[in-house]
């Protein structure tokens, strides 16, 4: 297809712009050919007419789609030019925060200025050993390519890091190194790879410096060689180094610094070892404050000192030299502090005692005058004379800058050899990678030498760089077959020829230098007169005579003349070198030793203005100096040769390329600047390296992925079982012209444009297929709207038209009702308004007539009282006119009375005066005293009448009298009594009095309080309204508190219960973590002792060298027989005894867990010894007790004794059958023919004394049992009998007590054999009761045994009487309990209620706690004493069981008549099988080698019971411990220990063998466990199982040691898992498409990626399930715990989901919507899994939930607010990087799809800011959960285990 087809409207076009340098446009219409204006639409929203060039007529560069946009690989693009390259790096570098971006082999680094977390030790595991183009770009991948090359190809390679400075060169370098330290590791012990490391911050320190541009800017180039063995491990490195900038010594621009070395040491001026430097701030010295910038903000000089100086110490450089740098430092700093005076124009002088000069001479060891001498002088030499000649101030301010930086120049070797020589390793070199840190193209607005060199050097790299791209291109088109056509390159040879060929600049440059008067201006004319207008790459300046331009690859730079001539020279005086040569100081003469020879590829260029010549002071004696001057070599010329070296070594490596961009000039994190990208772009080679892909076939498509990217571009037809004949009939149909592709071996190859025209022709047609779906579906929606439309408006129609009839029918319901109830309404209405007028009349004529005829009373009435009135006012009115003339009469009469009365009285006092008025008194006199006469004559006889009367009255009075004094005496008590009273009213009078006064005192005090109760009413009143206002408030509050309340208890509820969860989630953490870190350490130890394992096998190989013709012993034969763990130096020493007794055995270290387990059990003994002592005292005082008690006591047992004797009768016969058949044995010993046989040594013997042993141990139970039984005989005839012998009781009783001095069994045995010797040697007098005297040694024997059975008695009853003892002990013991119950009572009731409660409960739980210990202890006492009884009685029962048998069996055939038969002792072995298995101490190494060494895992899970291994290994152990064998136990369980673990070091890598010892490993530790005896594990166990419980050791500690195994083994099972799942994660869960057709492979450049679509040698999803099958039925077969099963899972899940959310995080073409969705059905299928096998309980699916999460992402919308609360609630098991990190990658693989804006992901960061979790962008793959053993008792008896011949154990057998 022509380009030109592609320009139709809507296209998106590039077009030039000034600012942004490319800006992007979409076309209003078609283009036509011939048309000179393209019609532009901007984004901005202007529309612009673009007018093409008329000459070339060229069209603008075309945008590539959307989906292309932000590729991995640059040259994935369909369109390949400048601005889709910028593009494409501005959006992945803001957009999606990505640094990193593949130019074919190129990886272009972008500097973030920002720390990113992207170079963790994660990282580096997740791209250690990817292809690489299997991750997204990195410089861990660059690194890891080069890693997998060299070993693979066997070939040395190169890292070239190249740019700007500033761009990140030495960090891409650095982390180039580190990725190389990490991965590959050291060969020694020595850590090289650290050194390395170490080497970083020392050349910083020396070779860095603050500019402009970078805080920390490389002033060198650097060429690392990294060493590796043959085992690709690190064993050494080397640096070259290459143009040091010696001038920023003594000069530094504005805000720029001098190297760092001199900051680190002004800060740490201070510290005591630099005192005598005498150093202060870094502004006091003129060589670090000239750039006014001495600080770089965020650096501490003083702790970067101290980085430097340990990275020092580490690379071997003692504290001496390390001081010896610090002198020449700081001297150097004085030195530039020196002034000098002018004297006159040509000469100057230095001050005397110049303070910066003495430091200087006294930090350098130099004398003071000389040097002051020299800095001021020259010496020049002619061919006859040498003279010393004075400089000028200007000069010897050069000359001394020179010596400054000559000196530097000089340390800076030093250092860089003296690194080189801690790198260097002995060991021989197999291969290397160099990373070279170089300058990139440099052009400023003056560009001198340095600039020269640099673009020179860069010329070389960039045409090396074509060569290989070139190179590729041509080995990739050859191998896929494809027609070779010349590609057109740039070619910098041309430009490399106008520098270094013959008179070329460099030539003429040195020629120059050479001549005496040569100048700068001299050079330029000669360089004008030999290139200019003969190559076109030289020009000159117009306006300027002392500059040259040249054309470099990148772009044209002018170069300035001045000062080349003097930098090439880099001139210093050989005077001054001689001075500093015989320096006191040591140190310093070494770094001028090289003088004589040709200088360092490290000089660099100098500022030198005054030239140098060194020619001698005569020339007889000087020969040597001017041999030095005919072979000193220009800076350039060194320059030049040092490039040579360094591209003969880039040429004979692979290079891998990364190339560093500035986004910007102000160090803004993530800011993108077009312009300066562009240039560096350009200079650098990428955009070149576009143009070469460009230029052939860039877009390259497997068939399988083309025909599933282009699926949708055939037809059904077009489609044939071979896909490439596919792809071609479909390519020839869509692109015409051929020569836009082409057809290889493996690949489809298209031309730049072809892949975006067919991805428009995909979209197309997947738009036309939308478009048809989308029209098909609206018209099915449309049409089923209107049918729902239409049958809803039916339905209403219908509705509404019943309801209408409805309406009409009750309208006329109502219509006819209405009438009815009209008509007798008004009716109704009718008649009661009649009603109501009738009632209304009747009773107005009632009111009318009742008030006419109550008017007429009311008259009447009123008239008969007006009359009353009248007749009552008249007569008032009469009486008061009567009364009133009735007083106005009397008044008047006295009036007159008076007046006559005074007239009276006046003439009576005028009489009164004369003699007439007392003759009339006279008068008046004489009838007075008639009248008294009269009345003496009347009162006469009123006195006889009287007297008569006086008469009757005296009778009547005595009477009276008499009746009166009765009265009087009866008055008289009654007035006692009423003075008594009287009294007492008196006293209640005053009482009263008193009462009135109080009364009136309590009324005032009342009122008063009735005042104030009145007052205190009211404001009562008013405060009971203010408080029912406050208490209505208080109840309003109380409700809202209470609410509040209820809401806060909620919520404290809540919060509890949620701080609850997450304090038993932290604690289980913790609790998790702290089983991790122990398993982890239990993991190093494992490693640890592997390796001393090996460290020992390769010791052993290297002192015992094999022989030839020596044959390898098995491995399962090794003497490597170490304890696992608990083993020490004390108990190897406590053991030594035991070795040396027994020097035959083999000398293996005691367990420090079963010695001191031992110990206990010693001391138990030792206690159990004594407790035996004092019941055998107790004993003996029984005896003697029961001794009188038994002369009284008859005992009559005939039945018994007969009964007794037929058993002494059997065993008699027992015993004489076995005492032949030693006899018999021992005649067959020694009837022997042949000696050698019956030598001591053969294994006749052996067996024979093997029976010999086995019988004679038989005789001696069978003596003892013959003992016992004789002894109860014995004891019973002596009861019956009387006893009279005296001598018999002394000789017992002298017996017996010699019997209690002996201390334990032990010596009573050996006293009894003792008295069995004597009575032998002495009662020769006794043989004659039977063949051999043997009768009357039992009887001696029962005879003791008697004593021993009183003594027994004795006891009991002493026992008994202890028992009383303790009794009334116990008796008083609860008295005093009592009455401190009492005291404790009677101080709990003065106790408050709730404190006597606290009390009583306390003291209830103490003394339960007390009777619970009790309690305990008495039961375990007990349960001890029932197992040992049961274990005697089950011994004493089998072995009579089994005399019974023999005996039966040697009955003849008359006893058998005469007997009975017993059957039911036939079976009874079977049925007494004790689930044990005896074997013999020498079979144990068989034992172990053939059931754990010598076992295949798959037949015996198949066909033998789960964990068989570990039942026999428990059943020898329960022998072991039946007998009481502790060496044979530790001997067993070590043994057993060292073999697994020898197993799974040789087939560690076999998961069925790995999971087979780990169940069987947990089988025997849960045995051990069940069959303890401890309570907590008896509790599942059957009433048989407990009687199988262990009985004399308590093996808890190698319990522990068995589980620590079982952790070690359970890591090592996790190991294989993972090796074994790792390869199928990546494919089966990400790359594989389980759902076809869903996601569409994009367009991928030249790093190609492994194919989504399942080819034969991929893993699908389905292999993943396979293998988890697979591994799931072994687990299962082999028996291991579910419990364990479930951790299994959930680890093996773990890895799952880790490594594929890993790889999700760290793969851009994975983060897609399709891809999201593939996960999740891939999830989905996993979680299936689960469910089948009942595993969904064992956290297993919550281990994928960051996987789910992630997937979710992918899918969910991502555009509002709404979406990003949803994704930071729905994403709570990803943290905020990971979050970010998948929203950065998303990518859209149609175009129907959208990017993630920039806006959103920041919405995100905001939301999630105040979460707290880890920074780690990547999950721990490597992570193991702690593992746990949960007990898992069996239900298998172990009477019931049946061993298989298979086996091989038929040593053992069966107890």
């Amino acid at each position: 297809m022509a380009a030109s087809e592609l320009y139709t409207k809507f296209a998106r076009v590039w077009i030039p712009d000034p600012e942004e340098v490319w800006k992007s446009a979409e076309l209003l219409k078609d283009y036509k050919p011939g048309d000179k204006v393209l019609l532009l639409h901007l984004e901005e929203g202007k529309d612009l007419e673009y007018h093409l060039d008329p000459k070339t007529k060229e069209l603008p560069h075309l945008r590539n789609p959307d989906i292309l946009v932000g590729e991995n690989d640059l040259t994935a693009l369909s369109y390949l030019h400048e601005p889709a390259v910028l593009h494409n790096l501005r959006v992945r570098f803001i957009d999606s925060k990505l640094i990193y971006t593949y130019c074919g082999i190129v990886l272009v680094a972008i500097n973030p200025y920002e720390q990113l977390p992207i170079y963790g030790e994660d990282i580096i595991n997740a791209y250690s050993g990817q292809n690489m183009g299997d991750m997204d770009p990195h410089i861990f991948a660059v690194a890891e390519e080069a890693y997998k090359q060299m070993a693979r190809d066997e070939r040395n390679q190169s890292i070239i890091v190249s740019g700007e400075s500033g761009a990140g060169k030495t960090v891409s370098a650095k982390y180039a190194m580190r990725y190389f330290a990490t991965v590959s590791g050291s060969a020694s012990e020595a850590n090289v790879e650290e050194k390395v490391l170490a080497s970083n911050p020392i050349m910083e320190s020396i070779g860095n410096a603050k500019t402009t541009r970078n805080d920390n800017s490389s002033r060198f180039g650097k060429y690392i060689e990294i060493g590796f063995d043959k085992r690709y491990r690190i064993i050494g490195a080397n640096m070259r180094t290459y143009l040091l900038e010696k001038s920023r010594v003594v000069f530094q621009a504005e805000e720029e610094r001098n190297y760092h070395i001199f900051y680190q040491l002004c800060a740490s001026a201070k510290l005591p070892e630099f005192k005598m430097l005498r150093l202060g701030n870094a502004d006091n010295f003129n060589y670090t404050k000239q750039g006014g910038s001495p600080v770089i903000e965020g650096v501490d000089d003083a702790k970067e000192m101290a980085h430097t100086r340990q990275a020092c110490t580490l690379l071997g450089i003692s504290e001496s030299h390390q001081m010896g740098i610090f002198r020449i430092l700081a001297g150097i700093l004085h030195l530039g502090n020196v002034g000098f005076t002018s004297r006159d124009a040509d000469s100057c002088t230095i001050p005397p005692k110049h303070e910066p000069l003495c430091i200087f001479c006294d930090l350098m060891g130099v004398d003071y005058e000389e040097m002051c001498h020299w800095l001021c002088h020259r010496k020049l030499a002619t061919a006859t004379e040498t003279y010393i000649k004075p400089i000028s101030k200007l000069q010897a301010t050069n000359a001394r800058d020179a010596l400054a930086k000559h000196i530097y120049a000089k340390l800076f070797n030093w250092i860089v050899d003296n690194v080189n020589q801690a790198l260097h390793s002995a060991v021989k070199q197999h291969s290397f990678i160099g990373v070279l840190d170089i300058y990139g193209f440099e052009t400023f607005e003056i560009n001198s030498f340095e600039q020269f060199c640099i673009n020179y050097a860069n010329e070389k790299l960039q045409q090396q760089f074509n060569m290989h791209v070139f190179k590729l291109e041509q080995e990739e088109y050859m191998k896929e077959q494809i027609p070779w056509t010349l590609i057109d390159f740039y070619d910098n040879q041309p430009c490399i020829n106008l520098i270094e060929s013959k008179l070329g600049i460099l030539d003429l440059l040195d020629e120059e230098c050479k001549m005496p008067k040569g100048t700068d201006d001299t050079w330029a004319q000669k360089l004008y007169n030999t290139h200019l207008n003969k190559c076109a790459l030289f020009e000159k300046p117009r306006l300027s005579n002392k500059a040259f331009i040249i054309q470099h690859f990148a772009d044209k730079v002018e170069y300035q003349c001045e000062g080349f001539l003097e930098k090439n020279k880099d001139t210093v005086f050989e005077e001054q070198i001689k001075v500093l040569k015989s320096s006191k100081f040591k140190m310093l003469p070494e770094l001028f030793q090289d003088d004589e020879k040709a200088i360092s590829p490290t000089s660099a260029t100098s500022s030198g203005r005054t030239p140098l010549t060194r020619t001698p002071a005569k020339p007889t004696k000087g020969r040597p100096g001017q041999m030095a001057k005919e072979h000193k070599k220009t800076v350039g010329h060194q320059f030049r040769s040092s490039l040579h070296l360094l591209m003969e070594t880039l040429n004979a490596t692979t290079p891998h390329y990364v190339r560093c961009i500035k986004p910007n000039d102000f160090k803004f994190p993530f800011t993108f600047d077009e312009k300066r990208a562009v240039q560096q772009l350009r200079a650098c080679g990428v955009l070149e390296t576009i143009r070469i892909s460009a230029a052939g076939f860039p877009s390259r498509w497997t068939y399988q992925e083309f025909f599933s990217r282009y699926r949708v571009l055939m037809k059904q037809k077009d489609v044939l079982s071979d896909r490439k004949q596919t792809c071609k009939n479909v390519l020839e149909k869509l692109i015409l012209d051929k020569d836009k592709y082409q057809f290889g071996k493996t690949k489809i190859f298209f031309r730049a444009g072809q892949v975006a025209y067919l991805e428009k022709l995909r979209a197309d047609k997947l738009r036309a297929a939308c478009i048809r779906i989308q029209k098909t579906i609206r018209g099915w929606l449309l049409r089923k709207k209107y049918l729902r439309m239409r049958k809803a408006a039916i339905t209403v129609q219908r509705y509404v038209r019943g309801y209408q009839a409805r309406c009409y029918a009750k309208f006329l319901r109502r219509t006819k009702a209405a009438t009815i109830v009209q008509k007798y309404w008004r009716m109704y209405v009718v008649r009661r308004r009649y009603k109501i007028r009738r009632a209304a009349t009747i009773v107005l004529q009632s009111y009318l007539r009742g008030f006419l005829a109550r008017n007429r009373y009311s008259k009447i009435l009123r008239e008969h009282k007006a009359v009353i009135i009248q007749k009552r006012v008249r007569g008032w009115l009469a009486r008061t006119h009567y009364k009133r003339s009735m007083h106005a009469i009397i008044y008047l009469q006295c009036c007159f009375r008076r007046m006559m009365a005074k007239r009276e009285l006046k003439k009576l006092k005028i009489e009164a005066r004369s003699v007439e008025r007392y003759k009339k008194l006279h008068i008046g006199m004489e009838n007075k005293i008639m009248q008294l006469q009269r009345k003496v004559d009347e009162q006469n006889k009123d006195y006889k009448c009287l007297v008569e009367k006086l008469t009757n009255l005296e009778g009547i009075y005595n009477s009276e009298t008499e009746k009166l004094r009765s009265d009087l005496e009866r008055l008289q008590l009654s007035e006692e009594e009423a003075k008594v009273a009287t009294g007492r009213v008196l006293s209640l009078q005053e009482e009263i009095a008193k009462l009135r006064k109080d009364l009136e005192q309590t009324r005032s005090e009342k009122k008063c309080i009735e005042e104030h109760a009145d007052r205190y009413k009211q404001e009562t009143e008013q405060l009971v309204s203010n408080l029912k206002e406050e208490n209505t408030l208080l109840k309003q509050e109380k409700e809202a508190l209470n609410h509040r309340i209820v809401q806060q208890a909620k919520e404290m509820t809540e919060t509890m219960e949620k701080k609850l969860v997450e304090e038993t989630k932290q604690l289980e953490l913790d609790l998790n973590d702290e089983r991790l870190r122990y398993q982890n350490l239990l993991n190093e130890f494992s490693r640890l002792e592997e390796r001393y394992d090996d460290l020992k096998e390769e010791m052993t190989l290297m002192v015992h060298v094999p022989k030839p013709g020596h044959k390898r012993t098995d491995s399962t034969h090794s003497s490597n027989e170490s304890e696992y763990i608990f083993s020490s130096e004390i108990a190897e020493m406590e053991d030594i005894p035991s070795r040396t007794e027994e020097p035959s055995e083999k000398k293996v270290p005691l367990d420090m867990s079963l010695f001191l387990k031992l110990q206990k059990r010693v001391t138990e003994l030792e206690q159990e010894k004594q407790v035996m002592q004092d019941e055998l005292d107790r004993k003996e005082e029984q005896v003697l007790r029961s001794k009188a008690k038994e002369e009284e006591r008859p005992q009559i047992r005939g039945a018994e004794l007969e009964y007794e004797s037929l058993k002494r009768q059997e065993l008699e016969s027992e015993n004489k059958k076995l005492k032949n058949e030693l006899n018999e044995l021992r005649k067959a010993l020694s009837e022997k023919s042949a000696p050698e046989v019956t030598a001591p040594g053969a294994p006749a013997y052996r067996v024979l004394m093997e029976q010999l042993t086995s019988v004679s141990e038989e005789l001696d139970v069978r003596k003892e049992e013959v003992l016992i039984l004789r002894s109860q005989l014995v004891s019973q005839k002596e009861a019956i009998q009387p006893k009279d012998d005296k001598n018999t009781m002394t000789d017992s009783t002298i017996l017996l007590e010699d019997v209690q001095k002996m201390k334990d069994k032990g010596e009573i045995a050996q006293a009894y054999i003792g008295l069995k010797e004597t009575n032998r040697s002495s009662a020769l007098d006794y043989h004659e009761l039977n063949e051999d005297g043997e009768l009357w040694l039992v009887y001696e024997g029962l005879k003791q045994a008697n004593r021993l059975l009183e003594s027994q008695l004795q006891s009991q009853k002493r026992s008994h009487e202890n028992e009383a003892e303790a009794l009334r002990g116990e008796i008083q013991s609860l008295k005093e309990e009592n009455n401190r119950q009492q005291q404790l009572l009677a101080q709990n009731l003065q106790l408050p209620p709730e404190a006597r409660i606290e009390a009583s409960l306390q003291h209830e739980i103490t003394r339960l706690t007390n009777e619970n210990l009790d309690l305990m202890e008495q039961l375990e006492k007990q349960d001890k004493t029932v197992r040992k009884l049961k274990k005697q009685l089950k011994v004493f029962a089998k072995k009579i069981g089994e005399l019974e048998v023999g005996q039966m069996e040697n009955i003849s055939p008359g006893q058998i008549i005469d007997e009975p038969i017993r059957p039911v002792n036939i079976p009874r072995k079977e049925k007494d099988f004790q689930g044990m298995l005896e074997y013999k101490k020498e079979d144990e190494q068989k034992l172990v080698k053939n059931l754990i060494l010598g076992n295949k895992p798959r037949g015996v899970a198949v066909n033998l019971i789960p964990g068989l291994p570990a039942y026999i290994l428990f059943m020898c152990v329960r022998h072991a411990d039946y007998l009481n064998d502790d060496q044979k136990v530790r001997s067993l369980l070590t043994s057993t220990i060292n073999s697994i673990k020898k197993v799974l070091k040789k087939r560690g890598d076999d998961f069925e063998t790995v999971s087979f010892w780990l169940s069987n490993t947990c089988r025997f530790l849960h045995c051990l466990k069940q069959y303890s005896g401890e309570e907590g594990f008896m509790k599942h166990n059957t009433s048989r199982q407990n009687e199988h419980c262990l009985t004399n050791f308590d093996l808890a500690e190698y319990r522990q040691v068995l589980s620590d195994l079982a952790i070690q083994i359970y890591q090592q099972l996790v190991r294989v898992l993972e090796n074994i799942l790792q390869p199928m994660i990546v494919s089966g869960m990400l790359e594989h498409e389980t759902i076809q057709g869903v996601s569409g492979v994009k367009p991928t450049g030249l790093r190609k990626r492994t194919s989504s679509i399942a080819d034969e040698g991929t893993y699908t999803l389905d292999s993943i399930l396979r293998q988890l099958n697979s591994f799931h039925s072994v687990m299962c077969q082999h028996g291991m715990d579910p419990e364990l099963i479930k951790q299994v899972v959930k680890q093996m899940f773990y890895i799952i989901g880790a490594i594929t959310l890993n790889n999700l995080l760290l793969r851009k073409d994975m983060c897609s919507w399709s891809k999201g969705m593939q996960i999740r059905y891939n999830v989905s299928q996993l979680e299936e899994w689960l469910r089948d096998k009942n595993l969904m309980n064992s956290g297993a699916k919550e281990t994928l939930e960051p996987l789910i999460q992630a997937a979710q992402l992918l899918q969910v919308k991502k555009k509002t607010d709404d979406d990003a609360e949803a994704i930071c609630s729905m994403c709570n098991a990803l943290t905020t990087a990971q979050i970010v990190k998948v929203l950065n990658l998303y990518t859209p693989v149609n175009e129907f799809e959208e990017r993630v804006s920039v806006s959103f992901i920041r919405t995100i960061q905001m939301r999630l800011r105040d979460r707290k979790d880890s920074p780690q962008l990547l999950m721990d793959a490597k992570h193991i959960f702690p593992v746990t053993f949960p007990f898992n008792p069996s239900s298998l008896a172990l009477e019931t285990i049946q061993i298989p011949a298979s086996l091989g154990l038929g040593f053992i057998s069966r107890v």
